[in-house]
């Protein structure tokens, strides 16, 4: 496991191309759980990614995986924001990496990841959202909450093609199983989304060691029943581990406490 950064009660990044300021709350917490020796989750939090990556159970060294990924994006922390090719460029050379990781056999490793990076689009701040495999980032605006990622796995593609319900696939066979990964000496190909930042808005970012133990609904209540970045985190985590925690548990609590116009003194 390995963690870049810590969380922050309130920090303010200036964004001088578009003369606004943004300011961040956040907290970052990752587990073992009960019934891992290992904990292959690694991630970064550090202003302008945040990041969860989950390495692959049952293939050598995913530990190592995930590690490679979060050091390779926190290498882009210090800027105020960043373009997805910035974020296609660090996967790539994770994945290089990766090749000369202890543990790792000729078949490779991998990892999933999933974030978001603060971003400058269309001349407005903006979330690009990002994701490989099966680690997701949650939205929750106004007391609703929206899965924004759609994950790589089989049963994602078995609910797509109406073989089965959402509800089918969270207790599916196969629910570990996914289609596309960061490694295995393949080049990676994250899908992108954008989110406009607006004050009051949460993200969640996390490994699905949480997913498994917590349906959307308790996931919705933890993260309005605790305003605090570092609460509501805790709080997720030590329900995800009461639930059974099955697998390595990690969660970033994101919020967007204020988007404002930058002060004349700062312009």
């Amino acid at each position: 496991m390995t963690q870049i950064g810590q969380g922050s009660t309130g920090s303010t990044v200036v964004l001088p191309s578009v003369q606004k300021t943004v300011t961040l709350a956040w907290a970052a917490l990752t587990d073992t759980g009960h019934r891992r020796q290992i904990n292959e989750d690694s991630l970064v939090s550090e202003i302008p990614v945040f990041a969860v990556a989950d390495g692959m159970g049952g293939h050598s060294a995913g530990d190592v995986a995930s590690a490679a990924v979060v050091t390779r994006l926190g290498e882009l922390a210090g800027t105020d924001h960043l373009e997805a090719e910035a974020i296609n460029e660090a996967l790539g050379r994770s994945v290089v990496d990766m090749a000369s990781g202890e543990g790792v056999t000729d078949q490779g490793t991998g990892t999933t990841v999933t974030g978001a990076a603060l971003a400058v689009v269309s001349g407005v701040p903006q979330w690009v959202v990002f994701n490989i495999g099966d680690s997701r980032v949650y939205q929750l605006t106004s007391g609703v909450l929206e899965q924004v990622t759609t994950d790589h796995s089989v049963v994602q593609e078995l609910v797509d093609a109406g073989r089965i319900t959402r509800d089918e696939a969270d207790v599916h066979p196969h629910g570990n199983i996914v289609t596309r990964a960061v490694g295995f000496h393949e080049p990676p190909v994250p899908d992108y989304r954008i989110r406009p930042l607006q004050a009051g808005m949460r993200l969640l970012i996390c490994s699905d060691g949480l997913t498994k133990e917590l349906t959307a609904y308790g996931i919705r209540h933890f993260l309005i029943s605790n305003p605090r970045a570092e609460d509501a985190a805790q709080a997720l985590l030590d329900a995800a581990l009461d639930n059974g925690g099955r697998d390595n548990v990690t969660v970033i609590v994101l919020d967007v406490l204020a988007v404002d116009d930058v002060p004349p003194e700062l312009g």
